[in-house]
């Protein structure tokens, strides 16, 4: 009887924890469903608001980022845990690109071919639901959106550690294209091979950018390799996948992408390695509540005229993030001023700040406000 009672108390233990796990099995069945239910509810409201505005042109016309972002806001807000942050607001942009798509699926063109940061960026602003366009050139990202074949583009625009790229700041000379938003994008960098060995490596692929990122660890490793830059991490992956002496820098996606084994990784020289990405548009935004704004400034050739134009966001307390110089196209030697300051232009103390900025020291665009990236 004994050892039948131990058997017993064995088995009567054993079969509670089964019990608790179907149970709980069960209940996360039951969220699945509540959870789901919600989504379709949502998704049903949007298609509300859709009808609200009325027969519209293109998908463009639905997308508020302004609104977004709040969303987002939001979130963060609420959250108490145990999933983080980032994971949170990945999900909700998620339904809210699927959602939006219900209407039409934005065209947003990036630096491609598939597989690059610029692509990451992309699906990390507009959700996988949105229709990317991978094009040449950073060039051809403005073009395409100013001519309505994309509704927005995508474009790096400054590396923490290598700083602004300037092929992209020069567009803004004459593209009348509006900024409507930024990324920012961790980056790690992966040796890749066709072979995975790196005793067979005597060239390397990778944009100028990427091979910059990773000159330190290069130097250490790879010294006698020949390093070739190219239009993308994702063109190089594309070319070191034809030989087994080429190898490329980028990220795991163009490895997986190409068929590319992992060598080594990361390998990006600093541990904060984060590239900036701007969203290009057509058309300007109302604020978000949580704003920066980007200038840019042609100051005529006088005494103080940069002072002049510094002096009022000063005055009212206008943070000024970033400023940057670049030969202005024209004149011999006249340069344009990028600035990225905090702030909306349609609300104080920004808009203040820029009404009383002196019309004679030179010239003032807004190439845009809109919200500051959510992580």
């Amino acid at each position: 009887m004994v050892e039948d009672d131990g058997e017993g108390q064995a088995g009567s233990s054993a079969r509670p924890l089964k019990t608790d796990l179907a149970a709980v099995r069960a209940q996360i069945d039951g969220i699945d469903r509540e959870i789901q239910a919600l989504i379709a509810e949502r998704a049903l409201f949007a298609r509300q608001v859709g009808h609200a505005k009325g027969k519209l042109a293109a998908a463009v016309e639905y997308y508020r980022p302004e609104r977004e972002a709040q969303v987002l806001r939001r979130v963060v807000d609420r959250n108490q845990g145990p999933l983080s942050d980032a994971v949170l607001v990945r999900l909700f942009r998620e339904i809210m690109s699927a959602c939006l798509a219900q209407q039409e699926p934005l065209k947003v063109g990036y630096l491609g071919p598939e597989g690059t940061f610029s692509q990451q960026a992309v699906q990390k602003h507009f959700g996988h639901s949105a229709l990317g366009l991978p094009l040449a050139s950073v060039e051809e990202v403005f073009d395409e959106v100013a001519s309505g074949a994309a509704d927005f583009g995508v474009v790096p625009v400054e590396n923490s550690g290598q700083g602004t790229i300037q092929s992209t700041l020069d567009m803004f000379l004459t593209s009348p294209l509006m900024i409507c938003g930024e990324v920012e994008l961790r980056v790690h960098q992966y040796l890749m091979s066709r072979t995975g060995r790196i005793e067979d490596i005597e060239r390397i692929y990778s944009h100028g950018l990427s091979l910059a990122q990773c000159k330190n660890w290069l130097r250490q490793h790879l010294p006698l390799a020949e390093k070739l830059a190219v239009s993308s991490n994702a063109e190089g992956a594309r070319r070191a996948r034809n030989a087994d002496d080429a190898a490329a820098i980028a990220g795991e996606s163009a490895g997986q992408v190409y068929g590319l084994k992992v060598v080594a990784g990361p390998i990006e020289d600093r541990s904060d390695n984060t590239t900036r990405f701007l969203v290009l548009g057509r058309a300007a935004f109302p604020p978000s509540g949580h704003d920066r704004s980007s200038l840019m400034v042609s100051i005529r050739d006088q005494p103080g005229a940069l002072y002049r134009i510094l002096e009022p966001l000063a005055r009212h307390g206008i943070s000024m993030n970033r400023i940057e110089s670049r030969p202005a196209h024209g004149a011999l030697w006249e340069y344009a001023f990028f600035i990225d300051v905090g702030g909306h232009v349609d609300e104080s103390p920004l808009k203040d700040a820029l009404a009383e900025i002196d019309v004679f020291a030179g010239d003032v665009r807004v190439l845009g406000s809109y919200p500051v990236a959510v992580p």
